[in-house]
């Protein structure tokens, strides 16, 4: 995969207030090009590749360093890609949601910190903003997408949250093949993320390739078909998401 991302400065028209800004700090508009990258190669399939583990890239930078117009470009190069959209409303049970399997169904929420028996029989519309979130996770994993393009990775989740998801995701990446391309501004879950390829947007470009781990044997569809843990009184159950990866330290899948 190969990105060029530049754009053209706009011209733009004195006023007042430009005329006034430009005097007291001694600048003019900007004009030409701005460039962000040109010829950066990312080692990332643009076709689904069957029976070998997903790869992650991770864009990693502070706001307008251009890590959300990578993303969009590397996006556009995948085929089947499909973006993290977090708009699903309705009043179907969340756990309705997600295909006929109800044991594939309670595991896709459970990965995604959704595995408390009472949020599986919420709508979409019933859940807090961080939920909503976790949600459309699950609903990109259930549509068996070969590439998931997120902007701006779990910023809407508490750190412990979002680290216990970044560490399924990763999971997920091996044992299913899926790819994600992801941009953050939080590189406190670089750790738990593991992603194979880290583009550093902050100044220069720079892009630090990760040691390949060893393959994940087991697979998550056949995780799936375990029977769900009864949920306790609580409504609390152990599926290998949130609860049972803040609990004990790590994550199961």
């Amino acid at each position: 995969m190969r990105l060029n991302v530049e754009y053209e400065f706009a011209p733009k028209r004195p006023t007042c207030n430009t005329s006034y800004v430009q005097s007291v700090f001694g600048i003019g508009f900007e004009a030409g090009r701005n460039v962000i990258a040109r010829d950066l190669e990312l080692d990332f399939p643009c076709k689904a590749q069957p029976g070998r583990r997903g790869k992650i890239v991770l864009f990693v930078g502070p706001s307008g360093s251009g890590k959300s117009s990578l993303l969009r470009a590397a996006a556009r190069q995948v085929e089947g890609l499909v973006w993290l959209d977090e708009r699903a409303a309705g009043r179907a049970a969340l756990i309705d949601t997600l295909g006929a399997d109800v044991r594939q169904a309670a595991h896709l929420l459970s990965l995604c910190g959704l595995g408390e028996a009472f949020l599986m029989l919420r709508s979409p519309a019933e859940l807090s903003d961080g939920q909503h979130y976790r949600y459309a996770i699950a609903r990109c994993l259930a549509g068996e997408a070969p590439a998931v393009a997120a902007d701006e990775w779990c910023a809407k989740l508490d750190r412990v949250t979002a680290k216990v998801i970044s560490r399924n995701v990763r999971k997920i990446a091996d044992r299913r093949g899926v790819g994600f391309l992801l941009a953050t501004t939080h590189e406190d879950l670089l750790s738990d993320l593991q992603p194979d390829i880290v583009v550093h947007c902050r100044g220069p470009l720079g892009v630090e390739v990760k040691p390949r781990r060893p393959f994940a044997e087991a697979s998550v569809s056949s995780a799936a078909c375990e029977s769900p843990t009864a949920p306790s009184p609580t409504g609390r159950t152990s599926l290998g998401g949130i609860t049972a990866g803040t609990a004990s330290g790590r994550c199961g899948v």
